[in-house]
């Protein structure tokens, strides 16, 4: 026997095979070439009045990045980019401890009887 969830119930309902293969909401397929022009993401051409020399992303950092990541100056990777990198990883374990200390506090209390 075959299943679908109810929307109406919201509980699972006997259904016939093809209404249990058929997912609630999505239509049927569409040939691809009804669909229209293809987006700029789905094409390896660029848009439509710029020219091909024309720049998308701008400056590429990649090789700059490649550099300053591969340094063997024995830091680690969350590190290597100084002093932004440093106050992110003393912010983030400053939180980590003070919301361990909250917790372990917070059961210490509720684990004490109430006095009347």
């Amino acid at each position: 026997m075959y299943y679908k969830f109810s929307g109406f119930t919201q509980r699972l309902v006997g259904a016939t095979a093809a209404a249990a293969y058929t997912p609630q909401g999505l239509k049927s397929l569409v040939p691809i070439e009804s669909r229209g022009p293809h987006p700029i993401f789905g094409t390896s051409k660029p848009a439509s009045g710029l020219s091909a020399t024309d720049t998308f992303l701008g400056t590429n950092k990649v090789p700059d990045l490649q550099r300053v990541f591969q340094r063997s100056d024995g830091l680690p990777v969350h590190l290597k980019r100084g002093y932004p990198d440093r106050m992110l990883y003393r912010t983030t374990m400053a939180l980590t401890i003070g919301g361990t200390f909250y917790c372990l506090v917070a059961l210490y209390i509720a684990s004490q009887p109430k006095t009347k």
